[in-house]
């Protein structure tokens, strides 16, 4: 889920792609969907996590199997329509937030497939810094939110608490459950990821409260711990209908998918992105190098890539 920085190395693809043959690095026939020969077109969301994965794949279909890719900055909900179209390849990963589009082009028109897990486990939840936990108790159980509001209240929320989100392209339930729980609490916009870090921190260095729309894994998490609040049990079909949402976020298993053309016709590209999967320790370690160190994200994937010889070629294609 997600998120930080402002995404380098992006390559606007072309408005029409068609079916390619191409050749491999090995010099056979390699047909793939893409705009180009031997390219392949990875999108890449708005959080550190989805960045790191683009990055290593990048690194070695590059560096190992002779591909070149481009790569498209856009939000998780667009990454469903250039799967359909065909503008892009292959999603590394997604949180399952949008399900309406992943019904209409997975088991309706059938233009996208699922490309397997990442292996990564995302939890999205509300969360307030543990500091503040530790003296209001209370405060890990979404019932007493109403009592605590005005711990939380800001120029933006007015007479209610605030609830501080990242970017409006996030695929959130907030303001719905504020709503149906009938909190007097109000979604407030950061702007993007990197904005809401720098609210976060802002805040941390002050011991100022605050309750925000967070997840796991995060870079952030080892630098401000928070703590969070527990919200209703999740029961089946809660939420289904998003206007009706009342209940806690699930643990997602974050998965991969593909352009169905190219995941059928994209040779060791495709074979190689399907089998792509490395836990969360992984991916927060790339994901701490390019945030917390200040690491060149090229150059971070090429650290992980060269340390972790044993992990990436188990996906190399056959």
């Amino acid at each position: 889920m997600k998120r930080t920085r402002i995404i380098r190395g992006g390559v606007a693809a072309a408005a029409a792609l068609a079916l390619a043959a191409g050749l491999s690095s090995c010099g056979k026939a390699d047909p793939y969907y893409s705009g180009s020969p031997n390219t392949v077109t990875l999108p890449i969301a708005a959080w550190a996590g989805s960045e790191a994965n683009v990055a290593v794949a990048k690194q070695i279909l590059e560096k190992k199997l002779g591909y070149r890719v481009k790569t498209l900055q856009m939000d998780e909900p667009v990454m469903f329509d250039a799967l359909n179209t065909g503008r892009a390849d292959a999603m590394m990963e997604d949180w399952r937030g949008v399900p309406k589009k992943e019904k209409k082009y997975v088991e309706e028109l059938k233009t996208v497939v699922n490309a397997g897990e990442l292996g990564v486990t995302g939890h999205i939840g509300w969360y307030v810094p543990t500091y503040f936990a530790k003296e209001h108790p209370e405060v890990k159980d979404w019932k007493n939110l109403p009592k605590l509001k005005k711990y939380f209240q800001t120029p933006e929320s007015g007479d209610k608490g605030q609830m501080l989100e990242g970017s409006p392209s996030f695929s959130t339930y907030d303001a719905q459950i504020i709503k149906n729980l009938d909190l007097p609490y109000k979604t407030v916009y950061a702007g993007s990821e990197a904005a809401q870090v720098k609210e976060i921190q802002k805040r941390a260095a002050k011991k100022e409260p605050f309750l925000t729309y967070w997840w796991t894994p995060q870079w952030l998490n080892s630098k401000v711990p928070m703590t969070e609040v527990k919200l209703p049990k999740r029961t089946p079909g809660c939420d289904k209908v998003p206007s009706k949402v009342d209940c806690a976020y699930p643990y997602t298993a974050l998965t991969k998918f593909m352009n169905r053309d190219f995941a059928e016709n994209g040779g060791k590209a495709a074979e190689f992105l399907k089998k792509f999967h490395w836990s969360t320790e992984e991916q927060t370690k790339v994901v701490k190098w390019m945030t917390i160190d200040k690491m060149d994200t090229d150059e971070a994937a090429a650290k992980w890539v060269e340390q972790n010889p044993d992990k990436w070629k188990k996906w190399m294609p056959n």
